[in-house]
């Protein structure tokens, strides 16, 4: 047995440009290749790990060296375990490559014998070379120092080019390296040798939710292709201890969706609404790990997330009564009420410990109504309204704005990692609300703006991409300035947030002003002209479609 066991401990070496099998967090091993990062993103510190492009997807990720394995040694035990249209699809794509490859290689290999058999003969020559230089400098001994010095003037002159090109490479001063200057790049012809034990039919991934992650420690950074131009942020796991404050301070905390490190909780999760936001919610709470059950108005949006593992849920008390935490993202006030307080609502699956998240964005009069009903039923309540759009949401970086029972908060962490990059404890019930839409009311009059300014340079004779153009090389540069503008010019106002519920949160945002008799005449001014786009059949495109509004 031991052995046996010996004998399956075969060392692996990885170097660029191999095909591997990576494990990242919670996601299936998945194909992929080792590449060079780009030039802006650090490698993590302290992890002996490889950057690796997915097969079948837009993704890349620092991989752990024991999170990888050579893809041709474990290709056919993958293929047994994985299944799904993705996958096949990922694997397809491997072997596309590797066909393609193939002339390649063969090209290479010629190409490469011929500059060994290159290389054979000029190292013959300086052999040659170097006897004859020796048999000259031992029968000059004789001649005296002055020889001896001129061939050490000429060692030194071949040796000091080297050096200065040496150096060139690297700027950094003489003296010993730091340790961990071998981390901080991916040398091309350097291999990381790692001990991989275990056959295939035995091979076992490290399992990567065994304990929580630590803070501090990042593992490694995942992200979209569309970010990689952008500057890597090192993420602090969401599930610090947070520190025991007052209730009204706030407590922000990273999410570690993008770097795949999260350990999913245990409890069952319900979610109610698959509008543009709720979608991409459940997808990325699915991706991790978690255990959904979903429910939707309009049940034929349910079938796409059950086929990918979710639990359909007839009614929102039903989902309510068989989960732990039910989450709940719908468009306004009167739909937060209705699924609450209507027939077969939540409140109906509602008793003690029970726990129930509001999404909606809504105004603080609402979510405190609908907090009173669910404690006085003996359950829990927090409202998370979300920052963002459906790209966002997609992608799992919303902003969520929490308030209400801080355990609760503690108890979703993974959850909110999943979907999003930062959470934000604002205390008690009600002030989440306040601060979301005080945050909408800024982008929806900032939108109006922007409409404002193309149109004015338009009706003046100037061009408005050159607008553009001087805006995002200014203070003012942003994605959202960006992605906007360009809808506006190219005419595309498919919706990632809903004209008509931006125009829904400066209303409520006014109103807001009003309880406190505090002006917002510039929130007041945009929502009459969003309020003149709904009139031109606006409401279902995105909030830039509010242009339309001064063109018409």
């Amino acid at each position: 047995m031991a052995a046996a066991a010996a004998a399956a401990a075969v060392p692996v070496n990885l170097r660029q440009g191999d095909l591997v099998w990576g494990k990242l967090g919670r996601y299936p091993p998945w194909p992929g290749k080792i590449v060079n990062p780009p030039k802006d993103l650090k490698k993590p510190r302290g992890k002996k790990c490889f950057f690796v492009k997915f097969f079948g997807t837009e993704d890349h990720a620092w991989i752990k060296v024991e999170q990888l394995k050579p893809y041709h040694a474990h290709k056919e035990e993958m293929i047994k375990i994985n299944k799904g249209k993705r996958f096949q699809q990922a694997v397809d794509a491997v072997e596309e490559f590797l066909k393609k490859g193939k002339g390649k290689d063969k090209d290479q290999a010629s190409s490469h014998n011929s500059t060994e058999e290159k290389n054979r003969r000029n190292s013959s020559e300086e052999t040659s070379k170097q006897s004859m230089g020796e048999e000259k400098h031992k029968s000059g001994l004789s001649e005296g120092k002055a020889k001896k010095r001129a061939s050490s003037v000429s060692s030194e002159r071949g040796v000091k080019p080297l050096l200065k090109r040496t150096y060139e490479q690297s700027p950094r001063k003489r003296g010993r390296p730091p340790k961990d200057e071998k981390d901080l790049t991916i040398p091309e012809s350097s291999t990381v040798k790692r001990m991989m034990t275990g056959t295939v039919a035995g091979f076992k991934w490290p399992p990567s939710g065994s304990e929580p992650v630590k803070d501090g420690d990042p593992h490694f950074h995942h992200f979209l292709l569309s970010q990689t131009e952008k500057p890597a942020v090192c993420y602090q796991a969401i599930t610090k201890k947070l520190k025991e404050t007052g209730s009204t301070s706030i407590q922000a905390a990273d999410s570690t969706a993008i770097n795949g490190s999260i350990t999913p909780t245990d409890k069952k999760i319900g979610f109610l609404g698959l509008g543009l936001m709720g979608s991409g919610i459940v997808s990325n709470l699915i991706k991790m790990g978690h255990t959904v059950t979903v429910w939707n108005r309009t049940a034929e949006k349910c079938d796409l997330f059950v086929q990918e593992g979710a639990r359909l849920g007839r009614t929102p008390a039903e989902v309510v009564s068989t989960c732990d935490i039910t989450f709940a993202c719908v468009s306004d006030p009167k739909a937060a009420k209705d699924l609450v307080l209507g027939p077969s609502g939540v409140l109906q699956g509602i008793r003690p410990g029970k726990c129930y998240v509001d999404m909606s964005t809504v105004d603080a009069d609402t979510v405190t109504e609908l907090a009173q009903v669910i404690v006085s039923r003996g359950g829990r309540f927090l409202e998370a309204p979300v920052s963002g759009n459906q790209q966002l949401s997609n992608d799992g970086m919303l902003v969520i704005l929490a308030a209400g029972d801080r355990g609760l908060y503690e108890d979703c962490s993974s959850c909110f990692q999943a979907m999003g990059k930062t959470s934000f404890f604002l205390g008690e019930v009600g002030n989440a609300a306040k601060m979301m839409l005080i945050v909408n009311m800024v982008q929806g009059s900032f939108m109006a703006t922007i409409a404002e300014g193309l149109t004015l340079a338009q009706v003046t004779g100037q061009s408005q991409q050159t607008l553009l153009d001087i805006l995002n090389q200014g203070q003012l540069a942003s994605i959202f300035l960006d992605q906007k503008c360009q809808n506006i010019l190219q005419g595309n106002f498919k919706p990632d947030f809903y004209l008509k519920y931006i125009q829904k949160d400066l209303r409520l945002a006014i109103a807001l002003g009003d309880s406190v008799n505090h002006p917002t005449p510039m929130a007041a001014a945009a929502n009459e002209v969003y309020k003149r786009a709904k009139a031109l059949d606006q409401s279902d495109n995105d909030m830039s479609a509010v242009y339309r509004a001064y063109i018409h």
